[in-house]
């Protein structure tokens, strides 16, 4: 991997987490491809708008392995992307004036909604190192739900990984479509973005996980560091479903 190109993110702006923390939420519709009530919401803040992507707390589905406010963790997940400096989560937050109660409240992805994770391998290898930095990331993450529609090509060429509510259980459960770099090492300079993690989980994140899911975390990134390479799937199971 292109060890420059693999650490690179994007500098998220004031006027984004502004817009975001601040706007008028209107509902525009329901984006139904998803299993928890999600919807397209415009966002306007005088003259500023945007179009964001809601999740209220209250679509939530029950889960026998993941408690209610998975809200929660698509904020801890844009917190631990922006602590490492890598960019992958779109800007999000929570709002508890939003139409339907709390809810994340995350930045809309412009780009080719074609172009999805098995395409982009296919056929923009000049992702791959992007491609592969969320693969880590969703090993330090314990993503139990990276589906290859959950990465993005924005207009700007960025690469994001969206759909983060299933991530940070305490029981090791990564399930993912992006195997195609297991084995691979890690490059030494995102071994040295991850390796405070090894310590001590950022407090913003921290304050938005359990101490077990806390501590499962730091144990990840102690594995990784020792073994420096990214993880292998032995049993041929940790996908998701659908794959897409």
């Amino acid at each position: 991997m292109d060890e420059a190109l693999s650490r690179r993110g994007r500098a998220v702006s004031g006027r984004e987490l502004t817009l975001l923390t601040e706007g008028r939420v209107e509902l525009l519709g329901r984006i139904v491809t998803g299993s928890n009530a999600t919807f397209l919401a415009e966002v306007t803040r005088g003259d500023d708008s945007t179009w964001a992507v809601y999740k209220p707390e209250a679509g939530e589905r029950p889960l026998a392995d993941f408690d209610a406010g998975l809200y929660r963790r698509e904020r801890a997940a844009y917190l631990l992307s922006e602590a490492l400096g890598w960019g992958i989560v779109p800007p999000t937050v929570v709002r508890t004036d939003a139409p339907l109660g709390v809810g994340s409240l995350q930045w809309f992805i412009e780009g080719d909604q074609q172009e999805h994770y098995f395409t982009l391998y296919a056929d923009a290898p000049e992702t791959h190192s992007a491609l592969a930095r969320i693969a880590l990331f969703d090993y330090v993450a314990n993503n139990t739900d990276r589906k290859s529609g959950h990465v993005l090509r924005g207009a700007d060429g960025h690469i994001w990984g969206i759909d983060h509510g299933l991530c940070f259980s305490a029981p090791f459960k990564l399930r993912t479509v992006i195997w195609d770099f297991a084995g691979d090492p890690v490059p030494e300079p995102l071994l040295e973005d991850i390796s405070p993690l090894a310590v001590e989980v950022p407090l913003d994140v921290a304050a938005l996980l359990d101490p077990a899911e806390a501590a499962s975390l730091r144990r990840r990134v102690q594995h990784i560091l020792e073994d420096k390479t990214l993880p292998v799937d032995r049993t041929g199971m940790r996908y998701p479903w659908p794959l897409v």
